[in-house]
């Protein structure tokens, strides 16, 4: 081949500098065998940063660079993204048996399975790689394969340097986590778009989780094709998103092609893709994404990674996932900013909020790292929660009342972080389940009739808050139950007295 030529650098905004200048001197104090965990918000421009790395680690030692992907179009696109950056590669797909030593390539990019059996048939040698950078490094698929790279420094890149497999944590795979700037700082800044939030309380009792830990497609595409789903969705987006650009993540294809249908019918310009898609259409799908106005596009199970498209000015979560990196990955696709984009808006159609927190709300990373299985028991009893929600038919009982829920474990961590007696979650309970009863009734008896359909509601939050609590008698959980109960009616009978006096003052 011609001789091989690194060309200059691209301009780079200050942070991303300062992180790589942070990781090549963790590098260099570690040369060998070092191990790095990198996090860096979605649109903060890992793959600028990495490719920058690996352009500046050739030149400097004379090493060849490996990138690993988990997916073959990420595999295209990173190519691309290091000839961007001046840096010449070659691909290890399935056409490549073997890599010559006179190729002259510095860098390669290559799926790691691919990569993987390259190398157990004998036909890479790796000796003479000293750099490993493993985009996505969430992904477990990586961990067996880095051991073999007996004399290199491993990067892994993320933006949620959290394992959804707590059998194998990412800490067993990295000695240590360096932070990027934080997706608050990105947007103060103006690198990300600041969000406009839209919840929806989403009653997802009738969702099951499948082997991989998330809720499965069978139930998630029975919930959200159900008409008042469907009418759901179309009432948020005509009140949040119309005229938008907009993306709309589904859990099923089924519900996808759904969605495409009832947008189609109410004359919204609205495309569908799935990972069935092929190639070709799938180009000219995204090619009329970009460059129609207020386009919407409905997809399952792809545009979480790999796709840029600044131009998108809507996120609508219409699932549930109980994966944070997915939730994140998800609403990312909608943060680049532009000049004439500061802002962009996200729908939230499965309470995924609840369960994450807001997509710009702190997190504590470091902790995160270090202790994967306390994150992982509390996205767990999160989850939990939500399967416990009020069924439907009673829900449909309190049609005036927009919040419901209400999540004890997290009322009671917030009261004793607020220096509070725990007795506050049940006060509080009370009186949300008190307004409930009294918003939709005309009178105090059809107020207290209401009252009665909470019962296995209530039991349910006085179990939950006797966990919390620890060992308590069952007597103590009795009398709980009664005291609440009688609580609950003195309030609504006070707070329907209450308004008949502002009825008669009127």
């Amino acid at each position: 081949m011609e001789k091989y030529v690194i060309k200059h650098s691209r301009k780079l905004y200050h942070y991303q500098e300062n992180d790589i200048a942070v990781l090549f001197e963790k590098l260099e104090q570690n040369r060998q065998h070092g191990r790095l965990l990198y996090q860096l918000p979605t649109g903060g421009g890992k793959t600028v940063i990495f490719s920058e790395i690996a352009r500046r680690f050739i030149l400097k030692y004379q090493k060849k660079v490996i990138v690993l992907t988990h997916r073959r179009e990420l595999c295209r696109q990173t190519s691309a993204a290091l000839k961007i950056a001046g840096i010449p590669n070659k691909v290890l797909n399935s056409a490549v048996k073997k890599i010559s030593r006179k190729d002259g390539y510095q860098c390669y990019v290559a799926m790691v399975e691919t990569l993987k059996n390259r190398v157990n048939d004998g036909l890479i040698d790796i000796d003479n790689v000293g750099l490993v950078i493993v985009d996505e490094a969430h992904h477990n698929s990586f961990h067996k394969l880095l051991g073999k790279f007996k004399n290199a420094s491993i990067i892994g890149v993320t933006a949620t340097p959290f394992s959804s497999d707590i059998n194998l944590p990412m800490n067993k795979s990295y000695d240590e986590l360096i932070l990027g700037a934080p997706i608050e700082s990105l947007i103060e800044q103006g690198f990300l778009a600041a969000p406009k939030t839209f919840r929806y309380d989403v009653e997802l009792n009738t969702l099951k989780t499948g082997l991989n830990g998330d809720f499965t497609i069978k139930t998630s595409d029975e919930l959200y094709t159900s008409p008042a789903m469907i009418e759901l969705l179309l009432h948020a987006y005509q009140a949040h998103a119309k005229g938008k650009k907009t993306l709309i993540f589904n859990n099923g294809i089924f519900t996808s092609r759904k969605v495409l249908e009832v947008f189609s019918d109410h004359g919204y310009p609205i495309r569908h893709l799935d990972n069935m898609t092929s190639n070709e259409e799938r180009e000219e799908i995204l090619l009329w994404l970009k460059k129609t106005k207020g386009a919407i596009l409905t997809s399952v199970s792809i545009l979480t990674t790999g796709f840029d498209e600044p131009s998108i000015q809507a996120v609508i979560l219409n699932r549930a996932t109980t994966s944070l990196t997915l939730y994140h990955q998800m609403i990312g696709r909608g943060s680049r900013s532009l000049p004439k984009k500061k802002t962009f808006t996200i729908i939230d159609l499965g309470n995924n909020a609840d369960r994450f927190g807001q997509w710009n709300a702190p997190v504590d990373w470091k902790h995160v790292f270090e202790n994967p299985e306390i994150y992982h028991e509390s996205l767990t009893a999160k989850t939990s929660y939500q399967a416990h929600q009020m069924p439907s038919d009673m829900r449909s009982k309190f049609p005036n009342s927009f919040e419901i829920s209400f999540d004890v474990q997290s009322a009671h961590q917030k009261a004793l972080a607020n220096g509070l007696k725990p007795k506050i979650v049940i006060r509080d309970s009370i009186r949300q389940h008190a307004l409930m009863c009294v918003d939709n009734s005309d009178c105090i008896p059809d107020a207290l009739q209401l009252c009665m359909e909470l019962d296995k509601e209530i039991d349910w939050r006085i179990r939950q808050y006797a966990k919390c609590l620890g060992k308590v008698t069952k007597n103590y959980t009795e009398w709980l139950h009664e005291d609440y109960q009688y609580k609950l009616k003195t309030l609504i009978e006070k707070l329907m007295r209450r308004r008949e006096l502002m009825k008669l003052a009127v």
